[in-house]
């Protein structure tokens, strides 16, 4: 894969070459500020919730979505998010997102969410009535990024999203024997997802407009929120124009596959 030295890309050769090392890069500023403002205001009219008014968030998550209309399918279809696509999953290989998705807005609690578990998003399989029975491949079927989409800013105490920092080439190399069939999340979860749990962990953290542009495999978790404002974000998929190749020319290699690539062959 060439390195990129244009400095007007979305990512430098650096990002690109910690996307596939890492399983994830940072990308700041991926969509404006007032984008992210206006989901949360729509999003606290949904939920008939008064921003200012603690007394009424009695709950540490609730669930909204699917939306696919403005202002959640321009955040995710910005010209910066669009260029960060095409480096990492190429030209002409992915779909723009037509709506961002489900919203797991967390709100300050002492209670445990119930939903914080390490995993793997699934991208194919869901026909099962059974979370645990759908299933990912080795080729991603189905899914060329995970994304995470902040849409207000997110600290440490604000319940991000926990990462385990180079957890998709564990995956990888469980999926292999695999082959098209894949594994369900049942069977990763009996691995403890490749044997990543001692893998270095770290925050998606960042202020409202940030992306996190993630590898398929990478193994990631909720948190609970002992902040004081509530957190927005979505974690919508990027999907595939078409499957994943694994055996192709390097000089027509996406980095996501490239990160397969090199898990399989370490």
């Amino acid at each position: 894969m060439p390195a990129d030295t244009a400095s007007d890309r979305a990512l430098g050769a650096a990002q690109i070459e910690q996307f596939i090392t890492d399983g994830y890069v940072r990308l700041d500023d991926a969509f404006p500020r007032p984008l992210a403002e206006a989901v949360r205001t729509r999003l606290w009219r949904d939920m008939a919730l008064d921003p200012d008014d603690p007394a009424g968030w009695t709950q540490s998550v609730v669930r909204l979505g699917i939306y696919s209309e403005a202002p959640f399918v321009d955040a995710a279809n910005t010209a910066r998010l669009h260029d960060a696509f095409d480096q990492l999953a190429g030209p002409g290989r992915w779909l723009p997102c037509g709506a961002m998705g489900t919203f797991p807005i967390r709100f300050p609690s002492p209670d445990d969410p119930g939903d914080t578990g390490w995993h793997v998003d699934m991208s194919f399989g869901w026909e099962s009535p059974d979370f645990l029975d759908w299933r990912i491949n080795v080729a991603s079927r189905g899914r060329a990024l995970l994304m995470l989409f902040l849409f207000s800013d997110i600290g440490e105490d604000d319940a991000p999203t926990r990462l385990r920092v180079g957890s998709h080439s564990d995956v990888a190399r469980a999926l292999a024997p695999a082959g098209e069939a894949g594994l369900s999340l049942r069977e990763l979860m009996a691995s403890d997802f490749g044997g990543s749990a001692s893998r270095p962990q770290v925050a998606a953290v960042g202020a409202a407009g940030t992306v996190y542009l993630c590898h398929p495999f990478l193994v990631h978790a909720a948190q609970a929120h002992r902040g004081h404002r509530p957190r927005f974000l979505a974690q919508p998929p990027l999907l595939p124009a078409r499957p994943l190749r694994l055996d192709g020319p390097v000089e027509d290699t996406a980095p996501i596959e490239t990160a397969i690539v090199r898990a399989l062959s370490g």
